[in-house]
């Protein structure tokens, strides 16, 4: 990808507010010229001092000079803010719409692909990638324009004057360009891509080490759990230290010839002198001394821009890997499903490609009926699940609802049809009222307390200082697993799908809140569809039907009874089961 080609995607984000970034070259580029005009004065005021030199007193224009420096120089900073304030604008809007672009993709994308990248690598392709081009177009395109002109201006008073000193300085210069370009090369960008990449995974590996956290402390598994994050550590800390040490001897040289220029200024000035000394050369000579720094500092504003530039070609690289994931197809035509049946016709499901997490399942739950799922860890139930709510397609047969495959009904339709309560629901920054309330938005506040207190929150409600209106997560107001769970279970209720997906439900509440649960989702699932997924089978043995799920396939189907007598899978599950939940801790008392 070239840089101009990442220009346009840039520009392709800033709508209207491109032209403000072509206004910012200009006015850049303008500060950068008005920026040399003060050397000339500068040039001017040695002049006229060493014209009268020893009788100082005789040099009259030198405050009218340093005066004119100082203005062109203000002007020069008003002119460049500016150029700033265009560039800045522009940058925001790109960086706004690419964030806004990206997260409408996201939401839109199934979620074994959002699972695939991990929050953390997710959130900063989001964040860090549109925060790049920001920085790119607000800071380093403009002086970039700038250190384009500034080398021309330079080049005209650096031969105007004494040609052969001029020629002198330009030498440095070329030496520190040509180890520029080697440091800044194709092996470069390699280099840039993969220092992303560590931190990326540093990144995505902190994220999910912070979340586990909990279960770290609660099974004293501090050391092994920091495996996967320490790994990630110490491989960006061998790469940097690595990359740090590989630039030592390159970055030594550039500074070395950057700087050398006084050596070659001071040997030309030795050179030239052979003869004697004039004032015109002696006059020149000082000049060049004072203006070559400004030499050094473009050539470094050079080196970073190319480091920038490779930057943000990573970065829109990796929104490009973001945009190119298909989202899921949306139907046109509203099709209502028939009636709250749910069928799954040959169904097949690979998070990678290779393993089906489940294959070729094929099921039929009629309406009302109450189904469970159950299995080892692994065995496809929360898939299952995942592809009747459609959070992705499955990669071969189909999921019907009333009749109609579910890629054929529109999201709206569909997540009007299908309530979820999952095994970790999480509640938004913002109050119980607005929490429930995204179940049904023009839902009423009556309609909230009334889905509140069908869910058994009342004693939650009741312990909140502002009452529903309390917002969670803010002035030490939190809610516990099992109270969260609740809030979530109000939410389904206000929400009234006729088909509900219960995964684990209960699986983080405490007895006392387990039985509020239970009591709420009774209250729930009254008059529904209902699948649920359990490992505590006590809590499924009055399901219509059970479908026990071995490495993605159904191994058995039938009620409790039916499967308890065919002394199967699930056979031996129950009495596993049945044997854990009757073992009691003794203790010896010693007489």
């Amino acid at each position: 990808m070239t840089k101009q080609s990442i220009l346009s995607r840039l520009m392709g984000y800033a709508g209207t507010h491109k032209i403000l970034t072509y206004l910012s070259w200009a006015l850049s580029a303008i500060s950068a010229l008005l920026a040399l005009v003060p050397f000339w004065y500068i040039w001017r005021i040695i002049h006229d001092v060493l014209e009268v030199s020893p009788d100082f007193s005789q040099a009259q224009n030198v405050t009218r000079y340093g005066w004119s420096a100082v203005v062109f120089a203000i002007i020069s900073i008003v002119i460049y803010i500016a150029a700033l304030m265009c560039s800045h604008v522009s940058a925001f809007r790109v960086a706004a719409n690419i964030r806004k672009e990206l997260m409408r993709h996201i939401t839109a994308l199934p979620l074994g692909v959002t699972e695939r990248y991990g929050s953390g690598k997710l959130r900063r392709i989001v964040n860090t990638s549109s925060a790049a081009t920001e920085t790119y177009l607000a800071h380093r395109l403009p002086d970039k324009a700038g250190a384009i002109v500034t080398p021309i201006g330079l080049l005209v008073l650096l031969l105007a004057f004494d040609w052969r000193l001029g020629l002198l300085s330009l030498v440095p210069v070329a030496l520190g360009f040509l180890i520029m370009i080697k440091m800044t090369g194709k092996s470069m960008e390699e280099k840039m891509k993969q220092y992303q990449n560590a931190l990326s995974d540093m990144s995505n590996e902190a994220v999910e080490y912070v979340r586990g956290v909990p279960v770290v402390k609660t099974f004293g598994q501090t050391i092994f759990s920091f495996k996967r994050f320490k790994a990630t550590i110490d491989h960006y800390e061998t790469w940097v230290i690595a990359y740090t040490k590989g630039l030592r001897l390159p970055m030594l040289a550039y500074t070395t010839a950057i700087n050398g220029v006084f050596a070659f200024l001071i040997a030309g000035g030795i050179l030239f002198t052979r003869d004697g000394v004039t004032k015109e050369l002696l006059l020149n000579l000082i000049f060049y001394i004072v203006i070559t720094p400004v030499i050094g500092t473009t050539l470094t504003k050079i080196m970073f821009m190319s480091e920038d530039s490779m930057i943000v070609s990573d970065a829109i690289s990796r929104i490009d890997e973001v945009m190119k994931e298909s989202p899921l197809s949306e139907s046109r035509v509203n099709n209502v499903p028939s009636d709250n049946s749910i069928i799954l016709e040959h169904v097949s499901y690979s998070y990678d490609g290779e393993k089906n997490a489940l294959n070729d399942v094929s099921l039929s739950i009629r309406p009302e009926q109450v189904v469970a799922l159950v299995g080892a860890s692994g065995g496809g139930k929360t898939t299952l699940a995942n592809l009747v709510t459609r959070f992705f397609d499955p990669g071969q047969g189909r999921v019907l609802i009333g009749n109609v495959d579910v890629r054929d009904i529109p999201k709206e339709t569909l997540m009007d049809t299908v309530s979820f309560v999952f095994q970790n629901s999480r509640l938004i920054k913002a109050s119980i009222l607005e929490n429930v309330r995204m179940g049904k938005p023009a839902a009423t506040r009556e309609e909230i307390a009334h889905a509140l207190q069908a869910a058994q929150c009342m004693d939650i409600i009741e312990k909140l200082p502002d009452g529903i209106d309390t917002v969670v997560g803010t002035n030490g107001v939190y809610l516990s697993g099992g109270e969260q769970q609740r809030i979530a279970i109000a939410r389904a209720i206000l929400k009234n799908a006729p088909i509900l997906i219960l995964d684990e439900a209960t699986a983080f509440a405490d007895p006392d809140n387990e039985v509020r649960v239970q009591a709420a989702l009774s209250t729930l699932s009254k008059g529904k569809t209902v699948i649920m997924i359990a490992h505590r089978l006590s809590s499924i043995t009055d399901a219509d039907c059970i479908y026990v799920l071995q490495d993605g396939s159904i191994a058995e189907s039938g009620t409790h009874s039916e499967l308890i007598g065919k002394n199967g899978v699930f056979s031996r599950m129950w009495k596993n089961y049945s044997e854990s939940a009757e073992w009691k801790i003794a203790k010896e008392v010693n007489a």
